[in-house]
């Protein structure tokens, strides 16, 4: 069964340690807090981490969805434990809402990446460059997804449009009402490849989960006609088998996508800015007054468009706040570490003087 969900020769290869320990592969294919449910060749369990991945957990995160775990089951109970995870391949990771240095990975071992975005009013080229960074840096191959366009008067222009902002990604149209594209998104997943959603609220990513899996899986809801948004539909993750052989892990609406470390996926989104940069004059040029401004130069000359200047220096300003705010946070947990070592020290100290206190 395992093999249908991506299970390969490479991954039997590094599983084999754990074989030894007498312990069974699965993978995660229903993230929720409380229990995950897992596939194994024994069947559909549900899984709870083990003590001291429990504990091991405070640090490096819980297994999400799509992780190759390695478990011990109880296939007549139809449970197991989750004894520990294997390495990940890629990962789609986010910021924790409630701490600057955890992350959350929301998708883990993915090979293709649905920037989905839709065609109505919505359609926000400032917001997508964000998924796209965001994308590149999780190591899989990204895609954009241009859904409703039984919506959109002129597709094909707004297609185009965006295939400039997205250099190096398909960029594939559909109407999942309409069947519109579908074929050609389902050509970018091959069998046994786990392909994830991402995008805002209300962009049609449970109606495209629908239209691909071929049933009513994901609850929909109407579009609210005052700003041609929907409301987020899907509560949990989850690793769905498609018809072609193909996985599709399906995520809940993602708002804000925080950006972590992804120097290099902006790079990737921004690599004309990139270009231009490494053509100015000075090597430490900040593109403000500078005399051989490469980009100042593209700017007034209309090659290089304002706004999308303007949305690279807020995200390279972005990440270079949240590198100053980790850089912060680790002083803080490093001070006190500090400070409970002194205190250790100085108890120590008296038990000595005081044998008898």
């Amino acid at each position: 069964m395992i093999e249908l969900y991506g299970w390969s020769d490479a991954l039997q290869l590094a599983f084999e340690p754990h074989a030894r320990a007498g312990y069974v592969p699965a993978r995660v294919i229903v993230q929720q807090r409380e229990a995950d449910l897992v596939v194994t060749d024994v069947g559909t369990l549900s899984a709870r981490l083990s003590g001291r991945l429990r504990h091991e957990a405070r640090e490096a995160g819980h297994p999400a969805a799509g992780d190759w775990v390695a478990v011990s089951a109880k296939a007549g109970e139809g449970t197991a434990t989750i004894h520990a995870v294997l390495p990940r391949r890629t990962a789609f990771v986010r910021r924790a809402a409630d701490s600057v240095q955890t992350l959350q990975v929301i998708a883990a071992n993915i090979d293709v990446v649905f920037v989905v975005t839709s065609m109505n009013a919505d359609l926000n080229p400032r917001r997508l460059e964000r998924f796209l960074a965001a994308a590149w840096q999780s190591g899989a191959r990204p895609v954009v997804v241009l859904t409703k366009a039984d919506l959109c008067e002129e597709p094909e222009r707004q297609a185009a449009e965006i295939a400039t902002l997205a250099v190096g990604c398909p960029v594939v149209v559909v109407s999942a009402r309409q069947g519109q594209g579908l074929r050609g998104l389902m050509d970018h997943i091959r069998p046994g490849e786990t392909c994830v959603l991402i995008g805002s609220s209300g962009v049609g990513k449970s109606t495209l989960v629908n239209a691909l899996v071929g049933e009513e899986r994901m609850a929909t809801q109407d579009i609210r006609a005052a700003d041609a948004r929907g409301r987020h539909t899907t509560s949990h993750r989850q690793l769905i088998l498609l018809p072609g052989g193909g996985l599709l892990l399906d995520t809940p609406g993602i708002r804000e996508v925080g950006l972590i470390d992804a120097d290099e996926g902006l790079g990737t989104v921004f690599d004309d800015i990139e270009q231009l940069a490494r053509n100015c004059r000075f090597r430490d040029c900040g593109h403000t007054t500078e005399p051989g401004c490469a980009v100042r130069d593209a700017l007034n000359a209309g090659l290089l468009e304002a706004d999308r200047w303007a949305h690279f220096q807020k995200l390279s300003r972005e990440l270079a706040a949240l590198d100053l705010a980790k850089d912060r946070a680790a002083q803080v947990v490093e001070r006190r570490r500090q400070a409970g070592l002194q205190r250790a020290y100085r108890s120590t100290k008296r038990d000595l003087r005081d044998p008898d206190s």
